[in-house]
């Protein structure tokens, strides 16, 4: 066999063209086969009409006429393959060249060796166009990507900070999370919302927290004790400020205005078994939180949200939100939202915490519409709303988790922090 493209090859013996990219072969003369095998065997080389009549019909005398039909005929045979050029060069006589920048066509994929002629066989021009164009379709597959969306979020985030904050009358810091262009931050944004006259929490002495500035909210989330890690989950305190105005929150009304809304009225919470080591077909990973928005002169509005994950992957799954907003004297009808869909879940660093991002990308979406909203929950509504239409894809960040509690970034209201309550489930 003589190679003549990478798909294209002569046999010898039978006197045939065979097409591997097709499965074809094409018929040629004892005279044909001969001219072509001599020229194949020096290619590019011109060769004389006295050489190849001696070739083409050995100890026969014909006449020249001859060989410029069976040139014609082989011509005509080669017509397909248009990277075959059958040249004559006057008074020379015939050259045939086969061009490096062919057109590039399928061969299968158990030939190694048209493979590497494909390979080997292009110029280094050729090469170096063809190595930048896959670069480039590299570097813009990366760009669109997940994962690249992902570290891009990611990287908006910061935590190598720490501000002091008066909870209930105990002094401590709190781990800061803030947004890019947010470096010149005041334990103030946060502080002046409590109020310092009732700023008091009967057997509050020590606490853990973290605090969340995004440029519309500043959030806190505590948890009594010292130790963040061994936080039990009693005791949470979420607080979330929309506005500038200091809000005046009467801490020692405050805690037990939350036991008696959280008494009387619960949406999302779910009460089940913890998880056991039965045989149950998933296990559902849920969090709840309750988180207070204080506004100045109006009513103290609570979000009751529950977020869960249900595992078909070691890192992804069905990510559920459920979200109850009302106000703590009823004149507000739950606002209720929902929200399912798949999560992929990535690790990055946000400060000193490994964080865990859950991509979510939104595939149902359920607003029940309040039929009475007071004026303190008419932002509320507008911005669940916002979120009703917008919502596509979301990035939920978990900074932490032990075996009771964990601590969520939520993209609500902006976006705010929330100290959970987790339990494992069996379903």
């Amino acid at each position: 066999m003589l190679k003549v493209t990478p798909y294209l090859e002569l046999d010898e013996q039978t006197k045939n063209l065979v097409d591997h990219l097709h499965g074809t072969m094409v018929a040629l003369t004892f005279s044909e086969a001969a001219v072509l095998a001599a020229l194949l065997q020096n290619p590019d080389a011109v060769m004389t009409k006295e050489a190849l009549l001696e070739i083409g019909w050995p100890e026969r005398v014909v006449a020249p006429t001859s060989l410029t039909q069976c040139i014609s005929t082989l011509r005509k045979k080669l017509e397909p393959y248009s990277e075959v050029q059958l040249k004559t060069l006057a008074r020379r006589g015939y050259q045939l060249h086969v061009s490096e920048q062919s057109n590039v066509k399928m061969v299968t994929l158990n030939d190694a060796e048209s493979l590497r002629d494909i390979v080997t066989g292009v110029s280094t021009r050729t090469k170096i166009v063809g190595i930048v164009l896959l670069c480039l379709l590299a570097a813009v597959i990366w760009y669109i990507s997940d994962y690249h969306n992902v570290l891009k979020h990611s990287a908006k985030w910061h935590g190598e900070k720490t501000i002091p904050l008066n909870v209930g009358g105990s002094r401590g810091e709190a781990t800061l999370i803030y947004r890019d262009g947010m470096e010149k931050l005041h334990p103030s944004w946060w502080q002046k919302h409590i109020a310092p006259e009732g700023n008091h929490v009967a057997g509050m002495k020590d606490f853990s927290a973290f605090a969340l500035a995004d440029g519309s909210t500043y959030s806190m989330a505590i948890c009594p004790g010292q130790s963040y890690q061994e936080c039990s989950g009693s005791g949470l305190i979420n607080i979330a400020a929309i506005k500038d105005e200091p809000a005046g929150l009467n801490m020692s009304e405050f805690i037990p205005l939350t036991e008696k809304m959280e008494q009387r009225i619960r949406y999302n919470r779910i009460k089940l078994p913890q998880a056991s080591s039965g045989d149950s077909e998933m296990t559902e990973h849920n969090y709840h939180a309750d988180v207070y928005f204080p506004v100045a002169g109006e009513l103290l509005i609570r979000n009751d949200i529950t977020m869960s994950l249900i595992y078909n992957k070691p890192d992804a799954g069905t990510f559920y939100f459920s979200s109850c907003v009302t106000d703590q004297d009823c004149q507000t009808t739950p606002i209720k939202y929902r929200l399912r869909g798949a999560f992929t879940q990535y690790q990055m660093k946000i400060g000193n915490f490994d964080a865990d991002v859950f991509h979510v990308k939104v595939s149902q979406k359920t607003l029940t519409k309040p039929e009475e909203i007071s004026p303190s929950a008419v932002h509320f509504f507008r911005e669940i709303r916002k979120h009703d239409v917008l919502d596509d894809e979301l990035y939920f960040y978990r900074l932490y988790q032990n075996e009771h509690t964990a601590v969520w970034i939520v993209p609500r209201m902006g976006n705010f922090i929330a100290w959970t309550k987790y339990q494992k489930l069996n379903l």
